[in-house]
């Protein structure tokens, strides 16, 4: 809030949905752990995270055990991270073996 009481607007985010088919929960756990910190000096985090058990409709070509929101500060703060060679190493070393499949499943601005 401000000092005369009323509430300043929330900076704009840039949030993905995400879907996931991961096949090897311990080597995605692996991912998360070391991706996180990565992540965090992007100014991402995840909103939502949610293990799936059962999906009735999907975009998907295949099934999804996996649903979370990412969020930046900005769309340049997302492609940066997504870009950032540190990011990249921990994902073909984690993310690439133990998830076969990804589907955007929403992405917004607000």
């Amino acid at each position: 809030m401000s000092a005369e009481g009323t509430e300043l607007p929330s900076p704009r985010r840039f949030t993905r949905l995400l879907g996931l088919m991961v096949d090897d929960q311990a080597r995605y756990a692996e991912y998360r752990a070391a991706m996180t910190p990565i992540l965090h000096a992007h100014g991402g985090d995840f909103g939502v995270d949610l293990d799936v058990a059962r999906v009735l409709k999907s975009p998907a070509d295949g099934p999804l055990n996996r649903v979370f929101t990412i969020g930046f500060p900005s769309r340049e703060a997302y492609e940066r991270f997504f870009a950032n060679a540190d990011y990249l190493a921990v994902r073909a070393k984690f993310f690439a073996p133990a998830v076969s499949r990804v589907c955007v499943l929403a992405q917004w601005e607000d």
